[in-house]
């Protein structure tokens, strides 16, 4: 007969009830009494179980094996669907048989794979029954592509467990000291990386004092040594000023992941988040990604980077001093400009009211007006004698224009008076024919013929007799 098993509640753990034989035998838990033999309406039979009860059930026993709590999974994504609130639902493959899969919406994010139709991926989680659908399923908390290899995975499920509990938020972040006087760094003494980082301090920033934590970056002792390191470093101080580090630098050189992987470790991640002094992670080369990368306040693709990161460069802090020294000397000019043109100012207005400028004024004034009279008299002299000149040198040429206008006007009346005289017309070819008595013939009848005529000309005149007379 199967255990009859109850809720105890959502925020306890989950009680079993058991049998009195069961109790009997193991001694533990309270004792449920066996049930009897008939159902309760008093007839013998079989036990019938309620679908809450059974679905409950069969999640206690999911629940109550550790396997399931802990679990990698390997398939074919089938179907996938992301809801309004973020989360993935998802099936894995395998042949005929599938499995629902839940990813929720933090861990997703956090994620740096999301599953995809088709692709074959690892999923870790935990697998537990939904008792609304009476189905069981993975509650994914980290995803990635088949074939990473066990290292990856675990880089992965660490990473996915850390970013949940908020060691990676970039809100932890600190920024880093602009003009540090103490560097610490964490490294080994062995290697290149701390002739690579002190060339670097000295190169760019001479002032600056170094003061080193060696510890292993390599092999299985190498965690708990770089804790410790890290550590002294926390504790040290300046015994001058009684001062920490400014700054540190947590650094190795390039490797394989396996090289590396005393920086996924999860109490140097810990303790580098834990650190209470800004720190720069320079693990590896540019390509290389380690979990103290995500932990520190800031990520440099290699050692010779942390160092350039920490310091400023002299170059560059000389240049901008002399840009500060220029915009100041720039500012102290502008404000002393509005001063110093109000004290000339005012100076000008006091020399011009001091009695000695005035009476210089005056005199300077009274010059002037006695030039003016001067000139203006000598102008008013000259402008006289120059009009009299013009008269006495018009005076002619107005009789002698008098005189051709009075000639002209006699031609032209000349000219009149001769064009209305008859010796005019007689000029154009005409004459005036006179009897003997002296008057002016005007018709042909008063001529007959045998009578004497004069005939005028324009030059001269004529003796004619009338030989016949034409009528008209």
């Amino acid at each position: 007969m199967p255990p009859d098993e109850r809720v105890a509640g959502e925020d306890r753990p989950w009680e079993r009830w058991l049998t009195r034989d069961e109790a009997g035998r193991s001694g533990d838990g309270p004792v449920d009494p066996e049930p009897p033999p008939w159902g309760e309406d008093g007839r013998s039979g079989p036990t019938i179980w309620s679908v809450s009860a059974l679905t409950r059930a069969v999640r206690d026993v999911v629940r109550s094996d550790g396997r399931f709590r802990d679990l990698w999974v390997e398939g074919e994504v089938g179907q996938t669907m992301v809801s309004a609130a973020g989360h993935a639902y998802f099936t894995m493959l395998e042949g005929r048989t599938q499995l629902s899969c839940v990813f929720f919406r933090n861990e997703r994010l956090a994620s740096p794979f999301e599953p995809q139709t088709g692709l074959r991926m690892v999923a870790h989680g935990r697998l537990d029954v939904y008792e609304a659908q009476g189905a069981y399923q993975l509650y994914v908390d980290a995803l990635q592509p088949a074939g990473f290899g066990d290292l990856a995975l675990r880089f992965e499920a660490l990473k996915a467990k850390l970013a949940a509990e908020g060691l990676f938020d970039a809100s932890r972040r600190r920024p880093l000291p602009h003009w540090p006087r103490v560097i610490g760094v964490v490294t080994s003494v062995r290697g290149a990386v701390l002739h690579d980082i002190r060339q670097v301090l000295a190169r760019r920033w001479p002032l600056v004092r170094l003061v080193v934590s060696p510890c292993q970056v390599q092999g299985s002792g190498a965690p708990p040594s770089i804790v410790s390191a890290l550590e002294r470093l926390a504790r040290w101080t300046d015994p001058a000023t009684g001062r920490p580090v400014d700054v540190a630098i947590v650094a190795r050189g390039g490797g394989s992941l396996e090289d590396l992987w005393p920086f996924n470790d999860e109490d140097v991640v810990r303790a580098v988040a834990a650190f209470p002094i800004p720190l720069v992670s320079g693990v590896g080369h540019e390509t290389d990604v380690t979990l103290v990368d995500f932990a520190a306040d800031v990520r440099a693709p290699t050692p010779s980077a942390a160092a350039e990161l920490v310091v400023p460069a002299v170059i560059e802090e000389r240049s901008r001093l002399q840009a500060t020294e220029n915009r100041l000397a720039g500012a102290m000019m502008r404000t002393l400009s509005g001063p110093r043109a109000t004290l000339a100012s005012e100076r000008r207005a006091l020399s011009r009211l001091h009695p000695r400028a005035q009476l210089g004024a005056e005199r300077l004034r009274a010059a002037d007006l006695l030039d003016r009279v001067s000139r203006a008299a000598v102008e008013a002299v000259a402008a006289r004698r120059t009009r009299l000149g013009r008269a006495g040198d018009a005076l002619p040429h107005l009789g002698r224009t008098s005189v051709e206008r009075a000639r002209a006007d006699l031609a032209s009346a000349g000219a009149g008076l001769s064009a209305l005289s008859p010796f005019g017309t007689l000029g154009r070819g005409y004459a005036i024919v006179r009897d003997d008595e002296g008057r002016v013939v005007r018709d042909a009848a008063a001529a007959p013929v045998g009578s004497h005529v004069d005939i005028r000309l324009a030059r001269g005149g004529l003796d004619a007799r009338v030989e016949r007379v034409r009528p008209t």
